[in-house]
């Protein structure tokens, strides 16, 4: 079988499988697992089995230093404490991405942003979930007047920070010292448009085809 040479636009494209059924195996707090029987492109029928989630948001928030803000938070599933930038679930139905941004940078850091631009859009797990993540730049900071709200439960009862020159910070990800994918592409990508004179940053209410998947993936029910 050839697999040909493609020579169309250099960006990812829409394309929704058809669905025959879903299985739901399993439905939690935050997300569900179902498998998908599906007539995939080209006429094959496959069975996938699918992560349904809600997708989430992260913010670089970067100040007049150029330091970009980590907070160390404990992540049970991978064993270990985590610098990460803050970041949450879009799990308030309706909320736009650009709100969600806004309270978890409160929520999380006790900071509010005068400038927003989104970063980077992702696919957490592309090949098995649809998690679909959105990063903002948060540019003039200020403190919250009463600090960080006491929001947090469990792991989130105690985020400590850390202001750390963006420079440091890529070679911490490129030495393959900080994991969470958030941060990962968050600190990559700032640096990025930082060298690039801010010239690719987007508009913070912009449309988003990654949540797209994420916003629309009810139970089926046909």
């Amino acid at each position: 079988m050839a697999d040909g040479e493609w020579a169309g636009p250099l960006r990812d494209e829409a394309h929704e499988a058809e669905q025959l059924s879903r299985v739901e195996h399993f439905r939690g707090h935050v997300w569900s697992v179902a498998s998908d029987e599906v007539r995939l492109p080209g006429g094959t029928i496959a069975v996938r089995d699918v992560v349904v989630h809600p997708g989430a948001v992260g913010v670089a928030a970067i100040d007049e230093d150029d330091r970009i803000l980590l907070i160390r938070q404990f992540r049970h599933p991978v064993g270990g404490y985590l610098l990460e930038l803050p970041a949450g679930l879009r799990d308030v139905p309706g909320e736009p991405p650009l709100e969600t941004a806004r309270r978890e940078l409160a929520e999380e850091a006790g900071l509010t942003a005068t400038e927003w631009h989104v970063l980077v859009d992702f696919f957490n797990s592309p090949g098995g979930s649809t998690e679909a993540f959105r990063c903002y730049l948060a540019r003039g900071l200020a403190r919250l007047p009463g600090g960080r709200p006491q929001t947090g439960e469990a792991e989130e009862a105690d985020l400590p920070q850390a202001w750390v020159p963006l420079d440091d910070a890529v070679e911490a990800v490129l030495a393959g010292h900080l994991h969470n994918p958030t941060t990962v592409a968050g600190v990559l990508a700032a640096a990025a448009a930082r060298d690039r004179g801010w010239r690719t940053l987007r508009a913070p209410d912009g449309p988003m085809w990654a949540l797209s998947r994420s916003d629309a993936a009810p139970p089926f029910t046909g």
